[in-house]
């Protein structure tokens, strides 16, 4: 009897393909592939990962073809809008984003009515001016959208946007950001029950993973009166964990901090008695 295997698109190079084979070698499922190929399995999981064009992903998970996908959101709002995100993953981040040539007056979204604004997105493109009222003459092309307006091609651009570099660069100011974008996975319509059950497993570990990145374990010492002041700044367990030192009236307090809280956790902590903090990072966290 055939093994199910449930079937993971992913892009096929690039940043996010790289991000992407990390997060899963994270959650104990290394994938071994060649430059070439365009299907490599897991040894110890049951998944099979289909190496894809970027934009060809939505499609394949639309028909089937692929159960589950790591992508880009501004992808998948792009070609497929109506399909389900399970899950964020914190990664590869950037905002797709109206620029005009620097120093050019800019008052609102009214000042694109009746411009040619060059584009790869133009269906989220199409949307965004509709919903505000705005008539302005889409030109889509795909790659150097940069270059449209000092060549003549366009008045603006939209595209994606992550340091502002490139836009710097090309003469541009961004003006107006349409919509924000990370990484985040997304599940097909036509996904088999044998291969949800797979699934749930998966994002199991992955959603141990992604806590874990967003958590660091802390240990300090603390005067023992102190241990309910100190205990009410760290609640991200259900309670921390307090062991006896040698030292008479002091304990050593454990807990999870969470990581974008971490220096104000710290400053409080320091406020509230404790001493030789130690902060160290976490692989995984189950809950």
């Amino acid at each position: 009897m055939k093994t199910s295997r449930l079937k993971i698109a992913i892009q096929k190079s690039g940043r996010l393909n790289e991000d992407t084979l990390k997060i899963l070698k994270e959650c104990g499922i290394s994938i071994e592939n060649g430059s070439d190929q365009l299907k490599a399995s897991a040894s110890n999981f049951p998944v099979e990962v289909l190496f894809l064009r970027n934009s060809d992903i939505p499609q394949y998970l639309s028909d089937g073809v692929a159960d589950i996908a790591i992508i880009g959101e501004n992808t998948l709002i792009e070609k497929k809008p109506e399909l389900e995100v399970l899950e964020y993953l914190g990664f590869s981040k950037c905002r797709l984003s109206i620029a005009f040539p620097k120093g050019e007056k800019y008052e609102g979204i009214k000042s694109l009515n009746g411009k040619k604004i060059a584009t790869s997105y133009s269906n989220t493109l199409k949307r965004y001016l509709e919903k505000n009222q705005v008539q302005a003459e889409l030109h889509e092309i795909s790659g150097s959208v940069e270059i449209a307006p000092n060549i003549g091609l366009a008045d603006a651009i939209c595209d994606l946007v992550s340091s502002g570099s490139t836009l710097f660069k090309n003469g541009l100011t961004e003006q107006e950001v349409i919509l924000t974008s990370q990484a985040c996975l997304a599940v097909s319509p036509a996904i088999s029950d044998e291969n949800q059950q797979i699934l749930d497993k998966l994002l199991f570990r992955l959603r141990s993973v992604l806590k874990a990145r967003k958590s660091k374990y802390i240990l300090l010492n603390a005067p023992n009166n102190k241990i309910e002041a100190i205990s009410k700044i760290l609640p991200v367990l259900k309670s921390p964990t307090v062991l006896p030192l040698a030292e008479e009236g002091w304990s050593s307090i454990h807990s999870v901090i969470d990581k974008d809280k971490f220096w104000e956790v710290i400053d409080e902590l320091k406020e509230n008695g404790a001493e030789g903090i130690l902060i160290v990072p976490i692989e995984k966290m189950v809950l």
